[in-house]
């Protein structure tokens, strides 16, 4: 159940409409993180010990059961990432997107349980630490609102708050995944945007998600590394096709060396842009 008087509430209590296959539920005063069953704590994938050997064993087994084969143990790092990551981005993008409101989490406030019958993604359970807004919103007026003067001043805000929950989170999984700063970040940049844009379809906003990630990836914003990157093409007949180009590799190709994905960087632009054409038609 939403926090009463909560900033993100509303947006959270959104994206759970057109995106049930994750939830989110916020803690109220006093309550604890949930553990234990299939839960963890972003702290302790950021410890990088034991809470985070449990997590990858989920993909260990998963990738064994789907595809008849084991992976490398840094391409399992590589999806377990990906799989906390995406949607641990989408707690501060969709408030910013909805509501322009955005909120903080240190890694000691939430946890994650991907195991949740009915929940493709999962369940996130989160306290919230503060948020920040534009001048005029009416949640100024909330305890831990701090009020920043413009959108790019907000914009800022959601990159720090990226950073602040991930940095820590990469430090764990990044010894097992035999990639190191720019290319954890590289990956952090792709989670956002892929994240927020795969949200926005499913709210019939597409456009504007794109436009807004534009805005806040435009390249150069360290730590980040790349920028949004999207492409418009045509299709065979006529019809838009948006696309864009990936940061990090997301080493399915390891399993299913066929299999490259349309937006993989490890295939030239001319490559995906025939391959996502093919796709169209």
């Amino acid at each position: 159940m939403p926090v009463p008087g909560s900033a993100v509430a509303d947006a959270y209590a959104r994206l759970a409409e057109v995106f049930p296959a994750l939830a989110v539920t916020e803690l109220g005063p006093g309550e604890e993180l949930p553990r234990g069953g299939g839960w963890v704590a972003a702290s302790a994938l950021a410890e990088g010990g034991a809470g985070l050997e449990r997590f990858l064993a989920w993909d260990d087994t998963q990738v064994l059961r789907d595809y008849g084969q084991r992976a490398r143990p840094d391409v399992i790092a590589s999806f377990g990432l990906h799989r906390y990551a995406w949607p641990a981005c989408l707690l501060i993008t969709v408030p910013w997107f909805l509501h322009r409101r955005v909120p903080r989490y240190p890694v000691t406030h939430v946890s994650f349980d991907r195991t949740a019958p009915g929940l493709a993604v999962g369940r996130m359970a989160v306290r919230p630490d503060g948020f920040a807004c534009l001048p005029g919103d009416p949640a100024a007026a909330l305890p831990g609102a701090r009020v920043v003067p413009d959108e790019e001043a907000l914009r800022a805000e959601v990159r720090a708050a990226v950073a602040g929950h991930l940095e820590p989170v990469l430090a764990g999984f990044g010894p097992r995944m035999r990639r190191r700063g720019r290319a954890l970040w590289g990956m952090a940049t792709d989670e956002i945007v892929e994240g927020l844009w795969y949200v926005a379809q499913l709210l019939g906003e597409e456009e504007r998600g794109m436009r807004e990630l534009e805005l806040l990836l435009p390249g150069a914003t360290k730590p980040y590394v790349g920028a949004a990157a999207f492409r418009r093409l045509t299709g065979p007949g006529g019809e838009p096709v948006r696309t864009r180009d990936r940061v990090s590799c997301c080493m399915f190709y390891t399993l299913r060396p066929e299999d490259i994905c349309a937006t993989c960087p490890r295939a030239c632009a001319t490559d995906r842009t025939d391959r996502l054409v093919a796709q169209a038609g």
